[in-house]
């Protein structure tokens, strides 16, 4: 099988979220979604799907806004389908954060004006109008090594008026949870997210960032013999993690892996209740100092107990991957582009953007191994680990062949393959 018939077969698996009628739609729009060179408007991936017009272009505006067919039954597709090639077995690591796809029309269903993160900073907020999505992604450790990569199987349209952030994460995994009913997960999130660790997610434990400030208190300690009242649920106050940071005892020198690297730590960690978030469950708390004193401390916590410290601080770094994807597929997959506004439009295109990314490397990791050939540049000779551009470009070099050469067959038409050619390449750039 050629690299774009396995394409091709990729997109066939997912028919079962579709009608007969709405299926062919669905397989031109995900490949000419990628193929795709400039803004992924609606009407620019239609000249690529159907460089000859024989499918009226607002068939696929029709498919977003009001196709039969729902995400759910997509994002499960490919959550069973990814889980099944990278996890077969133990637990499911993954990440949860919300993003800001920027939008212009006032009248796009779903959009409001949001806090953008990437231009706020501690002593400035901004705000910006679009779309604010809550995004969870799959962790995937690539077989090169190197940093790990975050796939979406499942997403969140975060409204104004409806369920918060929390309220929707908790949603997502117990969707996912009813998708793997054996298995077990553990779910990576920013300091927004710490008050999870409370929330009894189901078969889940949480690592986040803490509070330099948190109240924490030692474990309840037992009774010695039986008294009056209710048993205590906690023990004696401690100070703040900020405080903890000045102690000069207990700190370790340990190797920690942070994106795909080693890098030395001294962690200082014990259990705890942080009562006003998890109640009397403990946790494990890690503090992280750079032996050389150039950054500032970290504070993190797990509420899987059996994790070694330092693994705790690799686990919270390699968050970093669901950022890398956001980037890349605002930056190279066009996610903010498409100028659908009515109905399931927006929510559904947005969507399609995530689904697409993690399809992507699906596709690259399955199709050309763990050594796959990168281009050599005269200005990066040393580049070992592939980037999704590259995914990217080996995908769009396999369908570009197929497209190209698979209508002349046995007999030359030069004359067709000349015109398909040109129609599709004219919008290329």
């Amino acid at each position: 099988m050629t690299d774009a018939a396995a394409w091709e077969a990729l997109l066939l698996g997912f028919s079962p979220a579709f009608t007969s009628a709405s299926l062919p739609v669905f397989q031109q729009l995900a490949t000419a979604w990628v193929l795709c060179v400039g803004r992924r408007v609606v009407t620019r991936i239609y000249q690529v799907a159907e460089p000859m017009g024989h499918r009226a272009h607002d068939a696929y505006h029709r498919f977003l806004r009001e196709g039969a067919w729902f995400t759910s039954e997509l994002w499960k597709l490919l959550a069973l389908k990814l889980v099944a090639a990278f996890y077969a077995h133990g637990t499911i690591p993954l990440d949860i954060d919300d993003t800001l796809f920027h939008k212009a029309g006032r009248k796009i269903r779903g959009a409001a004006w949001w806090r953008d993160a990437v231009r706020s900073s501690g002593q400035k907020v901004v705000h910006a109008f679009g779309l604010n999505l809550l995004v969870l992604t799959l962790r995937v450790e690539p077989p090169w090594g190197g940093e790990p990569i975050g796939l979406p199987i499942n997403m969140r349209l975060h409204r104004k008026g409806g369920p918060g952030l929390l309220e929707l994460t908790k949603e997502l995994m117990r969707e996912v949870a009813a998708w793997f009913p054996d298995r077990h997960f553990h779910l990576c999130g920013d300091g927004f997210f710490a008050s999870l660790a409370g929330a009894s997610l189901p078969r889940c434990h949480l690592t986040s960032r803490m509070r330099r400030d948190a109240a924490l208190y030692r474990p309840a300690p037992k009774p010695r013999k039986r008294r009056r009242g209710r048993p205590r649920k906690k023990g004696a106050r401690l100070p703040t993690p900020e405080g903890m940071a000045k102690s000069t005892k207990g700190w370790r020198l340990v190797d920690v892996q942070e994106r795909g690297k080693t890098r030395p730590r001294l962690i200082l960690s014990r259990i705890v209740l942080w009562y006003a978030v998890c109640g009397d469950q403990p946790i494990l708390f890690v503090i992280s100092r750079d032996p050389k004193g150039k950054e500032h401390d970290d504070f993190f916590f797990t509420t899987d107990l059996s994790l070694p410290p330092e693994d705790v601080i690799s686990i919270y770094a390699g968050r970093w991957c669901i950022e890398d994807t956001f980037k890349n597929v605002k930056q190279l997959l066009g996610g903010e582009d498409p100028q659908t506004w009515r109905h399931k439009g927006p929510e559904r295109a947005a969507a399609l953007s995530f689904w697409l990314y993690s399809l992507v490397w699906y596709w690259y990791l399955t199709t050309q191994g763990a050594r796959p050939s990168l281009p050599r540049r005269p200005w990066y000779t040393k580049k070992c680990t592939p980037s999704f551009a590259d995914a990217m470009a080996s995908l769009r070099r396999a369908l570009w062949r197929q497209r190209i050469f698979a209508p002349s067959g046995n007999t030359a038409q030069p004359r067709s393959i000349v015109g398909a050619l040109v129609e599709l390449l004219a919008y290329a750039a």
